[in-house]
């Protein structure tokens, strides 16, 4: 099949038809019971629906972005729940999982009394103390090993990056540690460990500080790798990756760690391998995950003034993929375009777009669209750096284009 592509404002897009991995949409339950931290217990699914223990649901506005739908006139102070920013919500989600289990234990370069470089870890070192969480020296590779093999005697450690590219220096200790011990140990160890740090295109930062990893990692076995990109689901997925007896890598986008949210006040769980619906719609399937869910809402308000209905899915789970969530979906539009801030080559688009054409090419009326960014290091020059990462202006000439 050609590729088809399309061009707009400076960066190239183009259909990836590189093969994927086997995703396979695996529910995975999770471990001990959870604490109470109010009166009452729910665990929320991606569709924002939210379980009581009386067994009653409610459904709770959960999207930091308007959908479908939506009314401006409820404003935030009417809302249930209280308001975080993205990085307090983590850091919430984090003390309660250290509070509930004392087991899990931090590490990395200043995430002790310093609080870590976006203040994730704030206060915990007061709280826990210089044990539990504990700052190291700048050796990636050293300490992302400790934390390896503090997993493989009982602990849940959380590894943080200062910076996603650094980890790089870790990457043995990733793949041919962290994502395989559990199978050539013969299922004698297991390592319930979470990687997490903030990555992406930010504000100037340069070609090294502006590192998307996703696709680096994405082909390790044994790993598991999710995005937030809410505060709601930044606390929701964090909480998950520490409960899981798998390691999880989670990507926090530099660009969001401000972003603002109302959040529930009780207690909640997100599955690691759930996609969320942010917009139902008709006409096409954008799929999209991190900082490019924003993009993508703001080229939604253009598509919606021209007449179009796009349906808008976060995909969060980069691997596995939800196939469930996506397949519904492109059943339902028949055509794909996906919004990445990874790098076109052999990224998280490349390998979303082979599963598509392996699962669902039957329901597709025009090839799968992909928006990444360029195959170059990331500028330090502000207009540059804009001109290698996807803009909304580009989603909406490629919509316009799938739906001709």
């Amino acid at each position: 099949m050609a590729a088809a592509v399309f061009q707009g404002f400076g960066a190239s897009t183009a259909l990836s038809l590189s093969k994927s991995f086997d995703s396979k949409r695996v529910k995975l339950p999770f471990g001990r019971s959870l604490s109470e931290r109010r009166a009452s217990f729910v665990v929320v699914g991606s569709d924002g629906r939210v379980v009581l223990d009386s067994s009653r649901a409610r459904k709770l506005v959960t999207n930091a972005v308007a959908t479908k739908g939506d009314s401006a006139a409820a404003t935030s102070a009417s809302k249930p729940g209280h308001e975080l920013l993205l990085f307090e919500a983590l850091q919430e989600g984090l003390e309660e999982e250290m509070e509930r289990d004392p087991l899990v234990c931090v590490m990395g370069e200043d995430v002790g009394h310093y609080g870590g470089s976006y203040k994730v870890t704030k206060g915990l070192a007061t709280k826990y103390g210089d044990l539990r969480v504990l700052d190291t020296p700048i050796a990636e590779n050293s300490f992302t090993g400790m934390g390896i093999g503090a997993a493989m005697t009982g602990l849940r450690p959380i590894v943080e990056g200062m910076n996603m590219g650094f980890l790089l220096l870790a990457y043995n200790q990733i793949s041919n540690n962290c994502g395989m011990l559990h199978y050539t140990s013969g299922g004698q160890f297991k390592i319930p460990i979470v990687i997490r740090g903030p990555g992406g295109v930010g504000r100037q930062l340069g070609a090294e500080h502006s590192q998307r990893l996703e696709s680096y990692f994405q082909s390790i076995p044994g790993i598991q790798m999710v995005a937030c990109s809410t505060p709601y689901n930044a606390k929701g997925l964090m909480k998950a990756a520490i409960r899981s007896d798998n390691p999880v890598i989670l990507f926090e986008h530099v660009l969001l760690y401000n972003l603002k949210e109302r959040i529930p006040d009780e207690e909640y769980v997100l599955s690691l391998e759930e996609a969320e619906m942010v917009r139902p719609g008709e006409h096409v399937t954008i799929l999209t995950y991190s900082r490019m869910r924003y993009h993508v809402m703001q080229a939604a308000k253009t598509l919606v003034n021209k007449g179009y209905d796009p349906e808008v899915i976060d995909i969060r789970s980069l691997k596995p993929f939800d196939l469930y969530t996506i397949g519904n979906s492109v059943k339902k539009t028949h055509r794909v375009l996906i919004v990445e801030e990874c790098m076109r080559t052999g990224g998280i688009g490349a390998s979303l777009t082979a599963a598509i054409n392996e699962n669902f090419h039957d329901y597709l009326d025009a090839p799968i669209v992909c928006l990444s960014s360029q195959d170059v290091p990331t500028p330090y020059a502000g207009t540059l750096e804009e001109w290698t990462v996807v803009q909304p202006g580009q989603i909406v000439t490629a919509v316009e284009q799938l739906c001709k």
